[in-house]
């Protein structure tokens, strides 16, 4: 089979095609032919050793995202079954083999049946975002632990970022749910990608008082914030979070030190909740798993521009583009095409 690899950290140069056999699901594990390969900022700084650590593995497949079909079970599988669609993640999570190759092993924990009407490229835009997103919006103090249609009903939710693709799920993720919900955007074409996502409000931070324009459309403040960048907009926060909201991080872009004033916080009985994907108990996982399954059954998570989360396509030969592309900051959702869908 054709797999991407790599043995050192860099740039994508790194990433080679080579050969390698298929291996064989071992107890608790699914071989899964992988269709499409998603691509997110936590691969290309993973291969490029953003984190300063040593390579676990001598030869490592990136990308945690993909979807396929099953060719494979091993012993005590009963989730899925040979044939079945589905999505996966965190497929290389502590394991040196992820979705940049023909066929991955992977923990049956990490593979979910993608519904019927869900496409491929769908069940590979999933994943970090979507689980991202859900557990930024189960992390407020009084709940909710699990979406669900109106699970978020009376509610405003802020999006940091709308046009991201962790963004894009939160957007649709918290509509879903019921919430009214706003989004900080840079340009209007963003404007344009988090409206077609499902974002009721659209505010140009670089334009006029953000925090005016918020508080417009939010006069009691906003419930639950979804943060990329919580150093640059901890003044923002603060100044439209309303009483016992909570702010929730899930990325540090823009720095990694941020400052706030206590006496207000205090006041307002303001929360943060700091989350990484990597670290999530497996309740988390399996909740946001079923969650996301639900909605994208329900048909509320699509992809592609349209749908606010523009789609960039590399054959699997040419992987190290796709990761410059999502380095360089593409916006929307970089996929790569594996193995014919048929």
């Amino acid at each position: 089979m054709r797999a991407i690899v790599y043995s050192q950290t860099g740039a994508p140069s790194v990433l080679q095609l080579v050969e390698r056999e298929a291996a064989e699901p071992g107890a608790g594990e699914v071989r899964v032919r992988v269709v499409v390969s998603g691509v997110n900022p936590t691969d290309w700084k993973s291969r490029a050793g953003a984190t300063g650590q040593a390579l676990a593995f001598p030869e490592i497949v990136p990308n945690q995202d993909g979807a396929g079909v099953v060719d494979a079970v091993g012993p005590g599988v009963d989730t899925v079954a040979v044939g079945d669609r589905v999505w996966m993640l965190l497929s290389a999570h502590g394991r040196p083999t992820g979705t940049a190759q023909e066929v991955a092993v992977v923990p049956a924990d990490r593979v979910v049946r993608l519904p019927d009407g869900a496409s491929f490229d769908l069940g590979a835009s999933l994943g970090v975002p979507a689980v991202t997103a859900h557990r930024a919006l189960t992390v407020a103090d009084g709940g909710p632990t699990r979406l669900t249609p109106d699970a978020l009903k009376g509610r405003t939710v802020l999006v940091a970022g709308g046009a991201g693709a962790v963004g894009h799920a939160a957007i649709q993720l918290a509509r879903w749910a019921g919430a009214t919900v706003v989004t900080t955007i840079s340009s209007p074409a963003k404007a344009a990608l988090a409206t077609a996502a499902g974002a009721h409000h659209t505010v140009d931070y670089t334009a006029g008082d953000a925090a005016a324009a918020i508080r417009e459309v939010a006069p009691d403040g906003v419930d639950l914030v979804v943060e990329v960048a919580p150093a640059v907009n901890a003044p923002l926060n603060q100044a439209v979070i309303a009483n016992h909201g909570t702010v929730a991080v899930y990325a540090n872009n823009g720095g990694d030190r941020m400052e706030l004033d206590v006496r207000a916080h205090f006041a307002l009985n303001v929360r943060y909740q700091f989350l990484l994907l990597y670290t999530l108990t497996p309740q988390a996982l399996r909740a946001a798993t079923e969650d996301i399954t639900a909605a994208a059954e329900a048909g509320i998570l699509p992809v592609g521009e349209d749908a606010g989360l523009p789609i960039a396509r590399f054959p699997l030969e040419r992987t190290a583009e796709a990761h410059a592309a999502v380095e360089d900051g593409f916006v929307g959702k970089v996929l790569i095409d594996v193995s014919d869908p048929a």
